[in-house]
């Protein structure tokens, strides 16, 4: 096949494909009045819910064993991340809370769960998002709950407390890597900025190469790289996405302590989902 004609049926298949897009869009919404008909016959006031993770599960599922290639599987995933966070955003305003500012790994993985047709609200703290959520402030919100180097989050256990009418309806795994950032080179850093759990993960990399450094405990590891950014002989333990975010160099890259460091975040919301048959359950007391 010569180059205009590969071209050209390209150009058909696209067509093709808005479509079918298109068409899958509107079904997305009939399901969307379904829901809300099956509640009012059922006599209940609200809006159904929108994002229903065993339901997401069993499509990601259902397009893998679809997929014949070349794509991989985890393309075509990431196609139809897209294609329901678009769906999503049709049935309903739906808003994502996270611990803010835009760049923390809790924003990376609320997008990897969430696609980019949402809206996202950044907060300060990781009880503020709870608190959103438990006065329907926004949707769903996403926290951390541990990770695999240094173990729980405190304060997302503590806000449970204080919240008890949050519930969990999925969790995301999120491979996480940090990296120092700063104007500076690493000789002239006085003042490193970062998130405990930040600070927990790359321990022994600071210790080795900046033991003399302060090292400073702020809400998030992009509020870290939003003040090294700003302030002199300063640094900060963020991701390698907060470096471009907040214009800083990468002075040195992956200084995490176990090469498989993961975190854990909860998303929450007003309800749980039904059961599946293949859930977790979470037992907390005090």
């Amino acid at each position: 096949m010569d180059l205009s004609t590969a071209r050209n049926r390209i150009s058909e298949v696209d067509r093709k494909l808005v479509e079918l897009l298109n068409e899958r869009a509107r079904l997305s919404l009939n399901v969307g009045a379904a829901k809300r008909q099956s509640l009012k016959e059922q006599g209940e006031d609200g809006e159904p819910e929108v994002y229903v993770p065993g339901q997401e599960k069993r499509v990601f599922e259902k397009v893998r064993d679809l997929n014949q290639g070349p794509l991989s599987g985890e393309s075509v995933c990431a196609i139809y991340r897209e294609i329901m966070s678009a769906s999503i955003s049709l049935q309903s305003e739906v808003s994502v809370g996270y611990l803010g500012p835009p760049g923390t790994f809790s924003h990376q993985a609320a997008t990897k769960r969430f696609g980019d047709s949402l809206a996202y609200m950044s907060y300060a703290k990781i009880e503020d998002v709870i608190a959103a959520v438990a006065k329907e402030e926004v949707t769903y919100g996403l926290v951390p709950i541990e990770n695999s180097t240094f173990g729980v989050v405190v304060q997302t256990l503590d806000s449970f407390v204080n919240q008890p009418t949050v519930k969990i309806r999925a969790e995301v795994f999120m491979p996480v890597t940090q990296s120092l950032l700063s104007r500076y080179q690493l000789s002239a850093i006085r003042k490193v900025y970062s998130h405990p759990q930040a600070f927990g993960q790359s321990k022994q990399w600071l210790d080795q190469h900046l033991p003399n450094a302060a090292r400073v405990e702020v809400s998030s590891t992009a509020k870290a790289a939003e003040l090294a950014a700003t302030e002199n002989y300063a640094a900060a333990v963020s991701s390698e996405v907060c470096a471009s975010l907040y214009h800083l160099d990468i002075v040195s890259k992956d200084i995490t302590t176990a090469s498989d460091n993961t975190t854990r975040f909860f998303v929450l919301g007003q309800s749980s989902d039904s059961p599946t048959g293949d859930d977790k359950t979470l037992l907390m007391f005090t």
